[in-house]
């Protein structure tokens, strides 16, 4: 599986994107989550606060509690914010 970090979670973590095999116990976005931070020291920065990562599971924005069985690529990313000033 193919893992993809943008804006801060990158510089956090200092690459942009991975490929990694999590365990069959690792089953959603979250469980990811807590077994990518554990990874290095930057990994557990990126993730320490939860409610500011979004998630996209081939290309599709999800929820962190949705299953990741089968996925290719997952990126993670912060808000994304926009409009006319």
């Amino acid at each position: 599986m193919n893992i993809l970090y943008f804006a801060w979670l990158r510089e956090r973590i200092g690459i942009g994107e991975e490929a990694v095999s999590p365990p069959d116990t690792i089953q959603t976005v979250n469980q990811l989550m807590d077994w990518l931070s554990q990874r290095s020291a930057g990994h557990a920065a990126a993730f320490a606060d939860r409610k500011l990562i979004r998630a996209a599971i081939d290309q599709i924005h999800s929820n962190h509690s949705l299953p990741i069985t089968g996925a290719k690529e997952i990126a993670f990313f912060p808000p994304v914010t926009g409009g006319l000033a």
